[in-house]
């Protein structure tokens, strides 16, 4: 049953993920030629590992506890805001020269995957 919920949800995952990261990969490293805190590398790595693994427990508990997936998505929001605040620690505590364009490009992809999260949340509490 986890299969039928989990490749419909990896056929647009995959493609999104390395569509944001080639897009910030290319204006990071060839446009603005930024040396930023975070490599793109790194940041996505984040971004896809928390990703799926919120959406892989938000299958489990929509198949143990139906009613309960709605609370799951947000205590798994506010963990993912929690592992960002770490993951962003040791670059807020060191002498970066430009702090804003590092939390600029982590916090860009953070929003548009919690977009594509809540997107396919929905979808799962819906499903009938």
């Amino acid at each position: 049953m986890m299969k039928d919920k989990l490749i419909p949800f990896l056929r647009f995952f995959i493609p999104f993920s390395l569509l944001l990261f080639g897009i910030q990969f290319v204006l990071v490293d060839y446009i603005f030629e930024t040396d930023l805190y975070y490599n793109t590398i790194s940041i996505y790595g984040f971004h896809v590992i928390a990703t799926f693994l919120i959406y892989v427990f938000l299958i489990y508990v929509h198949n143990t506890f139906r009613d309960k997936t709605g609370f799951a998505f947000m205590g798994c929001s506010l963990f993912k805001m929690l592992a960002a605040v770490l993951f962003l620690l040791p670059m807020m505590l060191s002498d970066t020269q430009n702090p804003f364009q590092d939390m600029i490009a982590f916090f860009v992809p953070y929003f548009l995957f919690l977009i594509f999260e809540t997107i396919y949340a929905v979808r799962l509490i819906n499903i009938k």
